[in-house]
């Protein structure tokens, strides 16, 4: 994998750049929908390609792990002829998933024991078999292991918490370099920066998975509960340390105010699932506000759901149109709005870029704000 710095935005540390990989290369800033069993839930890939022109797309090893299992995508040859999407991959470790299932696993340094939620069966990751599972998955970039702690963690868990994901990522970081991938295209792993909201922790886990020299790394363990500043602050303090010439992933992130101050701050790659979980729910994001599909002001309104500047899917497709699919709970409604937002969110990050490259970023982020904030 090999990533090109192309330009940064004076006053500012936002940055473009490109992302080469087996599976095609990537234009950086990027928003990387979430396809967490296989598929971005509710979207077409056809759709993903030709419309919301996604560039990557997420896969997760816990649930795929679980479903369908390792011994189906070995056989496929790995998700990507498994589920049919031709272009590049990121897998996420299953970190975050173990994290959330509070009440039925237990973090030791071996590993993350854990019940499956699907029926309750035990299993467990270590920091190697994780690697092995993304190998059969056949990802372009693998995640490290880590454990992912709350926002509101004190001092002392946080603490005990990353130096725990540190033993891991140092045996995972060895095994990845002792293995090979499974279908001959290259695979790239990341270690993982956590830390909790606390500066020195942040630093210490930088300069770490800085020195190991990997092709790209992530910031995880934010938009966990802290409020918006203290993630900034905390992006902050991480891009700092981690190295210029290499891919940096802000996971799990976030809102558009969010991605474009992460951009602000530096941030190449970044994922959410509130594009299309939001969106079923009748929230649909655009470029002068937020909409919720459900209200009655929508009942008579004609127009397309994105009246000026991009048109994010059919204008055949009226703000009444929709909010009538939505109180009729029609499936389509859900499709819509989920591309909708998928596409609006790429839009945004292709747009983020070529003001870096035309060297207007501040001005222009400076008047986005304003209007992604709004409620229409």
């Amino acid at each position: 994998m090999f990533f090109q710095l192309q330009h940064t935005a004076p006053g500012t540390a936002a940055r473009a750049g490109l992302i080469t990989t087996g599976h095609g290369t990537i234009e950086t800033p990027i928003f990387m929908p979430v396809g967490t069993v296989g598929s971005v839930k509710g979207v077409h890939f056809r759709d993903l390609h030709d419309d919301v022109r996604a560039q990557i797309i997420l896969g997760n090893t816990y649930h795929l792990f679980l479903r369908p299992g390792t011994d189906i995508l070995r056989q496929a040859g790995g998700l990507h002829r498994f589920n049919g999407w031709n272009g590049p991959i990121l897998t996420d470790s299953g970190g975050f998933q173990v994290f959330s299932l509070s009440d039925r696993r237990k973090l030791t340094d071996e590993g993350a024991h854990f019940r499956s939620h699907i029926d309750g069966s035990k299993h467990l990751f270590t920091p190697e078999n994780v690697v092995d599972i993304q190998r059969v998955i056949g990802s372009d970039i693998m995640m490290a292991l880590d454990e992912c702690p709350p926002g509101t963690s004190d001092f002392k868990y946080a603490r005990r918490s990353l130096d725990l994901t540190r033993r891991w990522l140092d045996r995972g970081w060895k095994h990845y370099k002792e293995t090979e991938p499974l279908y001959g295209h290259y695979q790239a792993y990341f270690p993982i920066v956590q830390g909790c909201t606390y500066p020195e922790l942040r630093r210490e886990a930088a300069e770490h998975v800085a020195s190991l020299g990997a092709d790209g790394n992530a910031i995880g363990g934010l938009a966990v509960g802290e409020p918006a500043e203290v993630m900034y602050d905390m992006i902050e303090v991480v891009n700092e340390i981690l190295p210029a010439d290499r891919p940096r992933y802000l996971m799990g992130v976030g809102t558009p105010v969010n991605i474009l101050e992460a951009i602000d701050r530096g941030v190449d790659m970044m994922d959410c699932v509130m594009p299309t979980r939001n969106g079923r729910n009748g929230m649909l994001f655009t470029a002068h506000g937020v909409m919720n599909m459900r209200n009655k002001k929508w009942a008579d309104d004609f127009s397309p759901l994105q009246e000026d500047g991009p048109s994010f899917v059919d204008r055949a497709y009226s703000k009444a149109y929709v909010r009538h699919l939505f109180i009729a709970q029609e499936l389509l409604a859900m499709e819509i709005a989920s591309l909708h937002n998928l596409a609006f969110y790429l839009w945004l990050v292709r747009e983020a870029r070529a003001h870096i490259i035309a060297g207007d970023f501040p001005a222009w982020k400076a008047a986005m704000i304003p209007e992604l904030t709004r409620r229409l």
